[in-house]
């Protein structure tokens, strides 16, 4: 039983690292519909911006950490205007090859500039353990899910508190609608992408103090889970990203503790294949009708 909980918290910890991704997204799928597979580098170029701030500049990490989703937020915006902005009313499928070209561009492009090797993270956070019986919680992993809590809570206050996002759940029901309404939908759109790569952003510097390393394709597999964790709990529904992604990491977290860890990756897309079949409106979703 000591081991299980164990497990049980060392998969919050890696979950709350795929919750943060799936939030992106699950609120741009929300707004336009669209799979951004880009999402999972701009995760990858937060741990970047993250390392070079700390390494080079010397930042502590609290202000790396905000920086990050700063800059990382702007990118998200840019990335939106450039690529997927003039292509919004073509073809979904159309917007998923131009979402992969856009993932594959980022990859390379940092391969280019910071070079395909492994770099190490500077240690931000002293080696701590605490324990509450038997249960082991390490610095890192305490800093971890608390940062994703509180980014978690911010999301839902922006979401149902403010103007912007009552502006995105109303164009998220109907675009034309909101527009009528006096509701920017491109503005809206850019705000969606803004905090959805702000997220990220903070997960990959999160993910480089939790593991200690970074590399230029560190994105894709997590960025595919994140996508099967949007998934699993409900594409399109923020609490469902937040349920897929810890779900998702404590589901991996149990496989690899007893004794499947070659099969942690199987495991996860098998879960996808069995949801799509099962429920494909995911854990929190609901199956709705479509008018003929």
């Amino acid at each position: 039983m000591e081991q299980a909980l164990q497990q049980v918290v060392n998969g919050i910890s890696l979950g709350s690292i795929y919750a943060l991704i799936a939030l992106g997204y699950t609120m741009v799928y929300g707004i336009i519909k669209l799979i951004n597979f880009a999402h999972g580098d701009i995760y990858m170029l937060g741990a970047y911006i993250g390392y070079g701030l700390t390494t080079h500049l010397g930042f502590s990490l609290a202000p790396a950490l905000v920086v990050a989703m700063i800059t990382c937020s702007a990118l998200g915006m840019t990335v939106e205007r450039i690529a997927y902005k003039p292509l919004r009313d073509s073809s979904r499928i159309t917007l998923l090859i131009t979402a992969i070209g856009v993932s594959l561009f980022l990859e390379y492009t940092t391969m280019y500039f910071m070079g395909p090797d492994i770099r190490s993270f500077p240690k931000l956070l002293v080696d701590r353990v605490f324990y509450v019986g038997n249960l082991r919680f390490t610095i890192q992993q305490i800093f971890l899910i608390g940062i994703a809590i509180l980014l978690m809570i911010l999301l839902q206050y922006i979401v149902h508190r403010t103007r912007v996002g009552k502006a995105m759940r109303a164009v998220s029901i109907d675009r034309d609608a909101a527009q009528l309404m006096g509701i920017s939908v491109n503005r809206t759109i850019s705000y969606t992408f803004a905090i959805g790569s702000a997220l990220a952003g903070a997960g990959g510097v999160l993910v480089g103090i939790y593991y200690n390393s970074i590399e230029p394709l560190m994105g894709i597999m997590p960025g595919l889970k994140a996508f099967v964790a949007a998934v699993f709990g409900g594409i399109g529904i923020i609490p469902g990203a937040m349920v897929g992604g810890v779900s998702i990491g404590v589901i991996e977290t149990f496989v690899s503790g007893y004794g499947g860890s070659m099969f942690r990756d199987a495991v996860v897309f098998a879960i996808l294949i069995i949801i799509l079949i099962i429920k494909p409106s995911g854990l929190l979703g609901k199956s709705s009708g479509e008018k003929v």
